[in-house]
């Protein structure tokens, strides 16, 4: 399965040891993983200024991920594709992916439950319908 991650999902899995930390790694075993540069520019402002990472252990964290992920150009979406401009990016990404769904706990995201084939499920839902694959 095709799989982007939100924002908040990889910061609480890299900042929390909860559900996002086992949804990110079960992504990581079992599925592709797709992000752009908009998604992990967004996760380093966070780990820095919410998280207080230092500068080194946020680099790690972008290596990491870098590595174990596709980094993909996000496909251009119209302004009417989500009520925050700041996510049109994200649904990009998915576009851009061919993604079969989006995982995040963004509310502005969630009340899509969709865009175009891809869907758009919180942690927990997808953790649910993809931990016995």
């Amino acid at each position: 399965m095709k799989v982007v991650l939100g924002t908040n999902v990889l910061l609480a899995a890299f900042g929390t040891h909860g559900l996002c930390k086992s949804v990110f790694e079960l992504c990581l075993e079992r599925h592709e993983v797709f992000l752009s540069e908009h998604i992990l520019r967004e996760v380093e402002r966070h780990l820095r200024t919410k998280f207080r990472m230092t500068t080194t252990l946020a680099t790690n964290v972008l290596n990491f991920l870098r590595e174990h992920v596709a980094v993909i150009e996000p496909e251009t979406m119209p302004p009417s594709a989500c009520r925050d401009a700041d996510d049109l990016p994200v649904l990009g990404t998915c576009q851009a992916a061919d993604a079969d769904c989006l995982v995040t706990g963004d509310a502005d995201l969630l009340v899509l439950s969709s865009c175009g084939p891809t869907k758009i499920l919180t942690p927990r839902e997808f953790y649910e319908r993809t931990r016995h694959e």
